[in-house]
């Protein structure tokens, strides 16, 4: 039986990967679960494209047991996380982060997830491919130029673009 995913998108999300995303977990029949990284169901794409996700990151809490991995969309709301880190929807989401990566997890991501995995402490030793400008924020793991990285549980890409050349990895992973 395939592993659950809990996936988390950011308020707005980077649409073009997301979508990547889903599309092979449906494509192959991966059950999952979005979860809005907001105070509301309703969030959008980069792009302004409207999005209803299952649930908000507050209702994940206690619900971790239930899934086998987390995907962090990331987007657009990543560079300003810092402003709104006391926002209790971003202390969710590390909190999220870190019980999902202390249980060991499969950590899947792209572009700045790397970024947030490391600051959620969870990636020791780790090697990451994350978007270039990240790469200076990685203090406990090792960021890589690679397009991708698959590295124990954590599964991460450098950008939107690389998803393609590792979600067949992951897919794998999750069957």
């Amino acid at each position: 039986m395939a592993k659950k995913v809990a996936v988390l998108a950011v308020n707005p999300v980077n649409g073009a990967g997301l979508f990547q995303y889903l599309e092979a977990f449906y494509e192959n029949k991966i059950p999952y679960r979005v979860y809005a990284v907001a105070n509301t169901k309703e969030i959008k794409s980069n792009s302004g494209i409207t999005l209803i996700a299952d649930d908000v990151i507050a209702n994940l809490k206690g619900h971790e047991d239930e899934f086998d991995a987390l995907v962090f969309a990331c987007g657009d709301a990543v560079p300003v996380f810092r402003e709104n880190a006391e926002m209790p929807y971003n202390i969710d989401l590390m909190q999220e982060l870190k019980i999902f990566g202390e249980k060991g997890k499969l950590m899947i991501g792209h572009c700045a997830a790397a970024m947030m995995f490391d600051f959620a402490g969870i990636t020791s030793g780790k090697k990451l491919s994350l978007h270039p400008l990240a790469k200076p924020a990685i203090q406990k793991g090792t960021a890589t130029d690679s397009d991708y990285e698959i590295d124990g549980n954590f599964y991460t890409a450098k950008q939107e673009h690389t998803i393609e050349s590792m979600i067949s990895k992951v897919v794998e992973a999750l069957k």
